[in-house]
């Protein structure tokens, strides 16, 4: 094996080391991304999914193309590796993959919208700083309309980076 030089992209993944720390993101598979979905022309959205917006499985909702909807959020989620901030969201519209409707779809698409407005956002590891390690929790207790589970989640902050 030869040394090739300095890690610049790997697996989609955009890497830019300096001295100071190195960054992550994936603005380029998210530019294709919005390309291939069409929502190039379509404008941008501060947030991924509004807090008050409650899916659930909308029996007399409009059906959509299941294999475009999957192709969506499989894409979507190899995003996940640089872009936790998406990960509540597209774990809310990938409970619907069997039966996506309309409304499943449009929630879909505005992940997409938001990533627009924060391509260039990614994970940020500083060379220097500390390690102190902060972890955050919440539950919503029986507050899926569907089953009655509850959704959980947690934060790490390791310094100032942010793991999911």
């Amino acid at each position: 094996m030869s040394m090739m030089g300095e890690l610049n992209y790997f697996l989609g993944l955009q890497v830019k080391q300096s001295k100071e720390g190195i960054f992550i993101n994936q603005a380029k598979y998210t530019r294709d991304l919005i390309k291939k979905f069409g929502l190039e022309g379509k404008s941008s959205v501060k947030i991924p999914m509004s807090t008050s917006l409650k899916l659930d499985k909308n029996e007399e909702g409009k059906d959509v193309d299941q294999t475009k909807y999957r192709e969506m959020i499989g894409s979507l989620i190899y995003l996940i590796a640089s872009r936790p901030d998406i990960s509540y969201s597209l774990d809310v519209c990938a409970r619907f993959q069997s039966q996506p409707k309309e409304s499943h779809f449009l929630a879909t698409k505005k992940i997409i919208r938001y990533l627009k407005s924060t391509i260039n956002v990614g994970l940020w590891y500083p060379k220097e700083g500390n390690f102190e390690l902060t972890g955050f929790s919440d539950a919503d207790f029986a507050g899926c309309k569907i089953d009655r589970k509850s959704t959980s989640g947690t934060y790490q902050f390791l310094g100032g980076s942010c793991l999911e």
